[in-house]
């Protein structure tokens, strides 16, 4: 009977180390499927936050590159989405000498009344309370084609800010300019940078305003 008694407890002892086993084992997929689940709640979270956009936009003109620079520093300190105005009929560095009075340039800007043709497709302004509007200044104004851009788009209920790049000329009334063409939007103050400028610098002015 003593020997009975031996075995039938070492056989319970088996039978409960087996269920206790089973319910760790249980725990553990548990565990891993909420954690799981957590993250991907925080996931699609994520998601749906990035797929509703940004409301606001950068866009820019450059073909130095300088602008091009500036227009960057913007888009990632406001993170904005950025849209390049590219010309249908690209300046060559002859359309671009200052010192020929018949390059393509020199007589555009001479010509108030000059609209170059935008190349690529239009961007959608829609949902866009804010748009930063950059240009090199071309012999003390605007390119042409920004007067082309502006006038090509309504922007009632937007801020405009513009931004230009220059070595030594001011922003002077290029803004003005765009305002007075464009017919619409809250348009404030410019400002100028150098081709160099820095993330600072850029931070700084965004933050001042």
């Amino acid at each position: 009977m003593r020997k009975i008694a031996i075995i039938l407890i070492a056989v319970m002892r088996e039978i409960g180390l087996a269920a206790c086993g089973s319910s760790e084992e249980a725990g553990s997929d548990s565990g891993s499927a909420g954690s799981s689940s957590a993250a991907e709640s925080s996931a699609a979270s994520e998601g749906s936050s990035a797929a509703g956009g940004s409301d606001v936009l950068v866009v820019y003109f450059s073909q130095t590159g300088n602008t091009k620079g500036v227009a960057e520093k913007i888009a990632d300190i406001e993170g904005a989405d950025i849209y390049e105005i590219e010309a249908a009929k690209e300046y060559t560095s002859e359309d671009l000498n200052y010192d020929d009075p018949e390059s393509r340039a020199t007589v555009e800007q001479n010509d108030p009344s000059a609209r170059p043709e935008i190349g690529n497709e239009p961007v959608s302004l829609e949902g866009y309370k804010k748009i930063y509007i950059g240009y090199p200044i071309w012999w003390g104004q605007e390119p042409r084609i920004m007067d082309t851009f502006v006038e090509s788009n309504e922007f009632d209920g937007i801020t405009m800010i513009p931004f230009c790049t220059s070595g030594s000329s001011d922003i002077g009334d290029s803004g003005k300019n765009l305002e007075k063409n464009a017919g619409s939007g809250n348009w404030l103050d410019g400002k100028r940078f150098e081709g160099g400028a820095s993330e600072d610098d850029v931070r700084s002015w965004i933050e001042g305003m």
